[in-house]
């Protein structure tokens, strides 16, 4: 699937509308659980400080997620007492859980959470809702590793979160800065679209949701905070650095397999419409450069000691044709994947044939370079046989590449526009009642309440985390893509 000719299933983003009055433009989620002592000052001191700061319409929910204490007791009170404060009870325990239920609900275009005990500076939630609402970014985090976060904690939970965020830096290759800051913000239509993918239920939600976000190219915004570690914190951290780094193993394996569809991420290039009637323009030619570089340098290296082993027990020309079989499969998968991103395994055989052809050429160039070498001298040196290699294979890397963009790998933008791109939307979703607090009563009513919509082009999110509870089903519709634009595949 090629991701970079998808349609693209998000709009261009729009600066938000004040709203009519009543209509809550954020949405800030509190996940707790047996939380009955610090709820209520957490909540009252949100409450007074969006309405002393915060220039929009906006809502609290509590996410009581199977509290055993008088956590429910105490956010039904505040539910009754506050017109801002809203409650929402499940019965399954899940930090993920309760934020995907809670979001998917939600009829704010801002969908935002922080933990309960607000280590964060309340002062960063309005730059960091700032960029969603403006229609610059998708996603906003706090940060406590920026340089100008200042934070208080211990030396052993600064050496725990530093670790964690190298580990996503060197396996998933992610770019944020603080995966786990309990601080985080969504617009609601990309939140539709993006959370489905996501599986964890638990500590890793968040890590996973911008992991998929920034794979599929979407907009991450990050905010210095400042943050108080919370001495009395009950998050158990071995149990949930072990969840994380399975979590990671699941995450980078459906990344390296291609598993995940994040072309339904795909946004347009920008929000002026100009930016889709541009014609005959060449699409990512200098990101390909690039990645061909970056895969043939690697390639040539690989080439160059496979050249060199095989040259111990084989002949110059055996030697050269076993080492430049094996880094031309190696170099047709690094290609279709990093280059020209190709995702899954869809005509993965049809491109290592082709790949073999080209390599074919690569054969007979640097064969013959060695005939050549041969034939001018009797015993040349391991060195001369290497120098000769070398410019052969810059001379079969030019070809190359331009056999793999205009046949191996072409970028078709005069094929009709697939119909199975969909955007993902809940036109059911329950509101929260302004009379009651509102209280989830298991499985039975959940699943009874989404089967009077359910069609077959439905599916439920969050199956393969928990297959006895579904948190949300979501309808798959269509895209039509966009009337003035000739060429859909343009859009992004």
């Amino acid at each position: 699937m090629r991701t970079d000719s998808s349609p693209g299933n998000l709009p261009a983003r729009e600066h938000l509308p004040a709203g009519s009055a009543g209509t809550p433009v954020l949405d800030v989620v509190i996940p707790v659980y047996n939380e009955e002592k610090d709820l209520q000052p957490c909540v009252m001191r949100l409450h007074e400080h969006l309405k002393r700061t915060f220039p929009y319409e906006f809502r609290i929910t509590v996410a009581d997620n199977a509290s055993t204490d008088t956590t429910p007791q105490v956010a039904a009170r505040l539910d009754a007492e506050i017109p801002e404060v809203r409650s929402f009870r499940l019965e399954q325990k899940g930090r993920g859980r309760a934020l995907r239920t809670v979001w998917s609900a939600s009829d704010a275009p801002i969908l935002a959470y922080m933990d309960v005990d607000l280590s964060t500076d309340l002062n960063a939630l309005l730059p960091l809702v700032a960029p969603l609402i403006s229609g610059h970014s998708d996603l906003a985090i706090g940060s406590r590793l920026a340089r100008s976060s200042r934070v208080v904690r211990g030396a052993k939970r600064e050496f725990i979160s530093r670790t964690y965020n190298l580990i996503l830096r060197g396996s998933l290759q992610a770019r944020f800065s603080d995966a786990q800051c309990g601080f985080k913000a969504i617009r609601r239509d990309v939140a539709q679209v993006l959370l489905p993918l996501v599986e964890d239920t638990g500590w890793f939600f968040d890590t996973e949701m911008l992991v998929l976000a920034e794979r599929a190219g979407l907009r991450i915004h990050e905010v210095p905070v400042d943050w108080v570690d919370d001495p009395d914190s009950t998050v158990h951290i071995v149990k949930t650095a072990t969840d994380d780094l399975k979590g990671v193993w699941r995450v980078g394996r459906a990344l390296a397999t291609g598993s995940l569809p994040l072309d339904r991420l795909a946004r347009p290039f920008g929000d002026d419409p100009r930016d889709r009637e541009l014609t005959d323009v060449p699409k990512g030619l200098a990101r390909q450069l690039v990645g061909f570089c970056v895969v043939g340098a690697l390639s040539t290296l690989f080439y160059l000691l496979l050249y060199s082993g095989f040259r111990t027990f084989s002949g110059s020309q055996v030697a050269n044709a076993l080492a430049l079989l094996v880094s031309a499969v190696a170099n047709t998968a690094a290609n279709r994947r990093l280059t020209f991103g190709v995702r899954g395994r869809g005509g993965a055989v049809r491109h290592q044939a082709q790949g073999l052809v080209v390599f074919g050429i690569g054969l007979a160039l640097t064969s013959g370079s060695l005939a050549a070498l041969n034939a001018a001298t009797t015993n040349p040196g391991h060195s001369t046989e290497l120098a000769v290699l070398i410019a052969a294979n810059l001379a079969a890397t030019v070809l190359r590449f331009l056999l793999f963009r205009a046949w191996v790998f072409p970028d078709r933008r005069d094929e009709p526009a697939s119909p199975v791109g969909a955007v993902i939307r809940n036109p059911a979703s329950p509101t929260y009642s302004t009379s009651a607090p509102q209280q989830y009563q298991g499985p039975q009513q959940y699943e009874q309440f989404h089967t009077e919509q359910f069609h077959p082009d439905q599916f439920r999110a969050g199956e393969a985390a928990d297959r006895t509870y579904g948190d949300a089903t979501v309808q798959l519709q269509a895209v039509r893509p966009y009337d003035d634009d000739p060429n859909p595949r343009n859009a992004r």
